[in-house]
């Protein structure tokens, strides 16, 4: 029975030994495992880095390009203002000119019928005026016919 117990103890043993070595195996392959995983992590960490920086550079072009734009759409509303009041100006400009031109129409048309009436008489005065020289002429003749 005692060989039986120290067969037991060298089973025990034995499977203690495997069990350890399978555990050691573990272990190391663990570690290895973890060792990547850390590698891994640093590399992570330094892309995260610089991808961090490129972000915060990203962003500031982005503020100043949107700055930049800011101003220039400030610069095109004067401009767009000046036009309106250019706009108002040529308006104000026509709307002149509009009641000048109906101002001279009208005093044409009134103007008209005082023309109309003075060429009338002129041309009554030039009636006249012929036919007394007509009769200038006719009582001329006459007085040298009887001559």
């Amino acid at each position: 029975m005692e060989s039986l117990l120290y067969i037991s103890a060298l089973i025990v043993a034995v499977a203690f030994a495997i069990l350890v070595f399978s555990l050691v195996k573990t272990l190391k392959s663990a570690n290895k495992t973890l060792d990547h995983v850390a590698n891994t992590m640093a590399g992570l960490e330094k892309q995260i880095n610089g991808i961090t920086k490129e972000t915060e550079e990203l962003l500031q072009r982005t503020n100043q390009l949107a700055d930049d734009i800011k101003g220039k759409t400030e610069s095109f509303n004067t401009v767009f203002a000046s036009f309106k009041e250019l706009g108002d100006s040529v308006g104000q400009v026509n709307k002149s000119l509009r009641h000048v031109s109906n101002t001279v129409s009208e005093q044409t048309v009134k103007q008209s019928e005082n023309i109309a009436q003075a060429v009338q008489w002129g041309n009554v005065v030039i009636d006249l005026y012929t036919k007394f020289k007509q009769r200038k002429q006719h009582v001329n003749l006459s007085k040298e016919e009887t001559k």
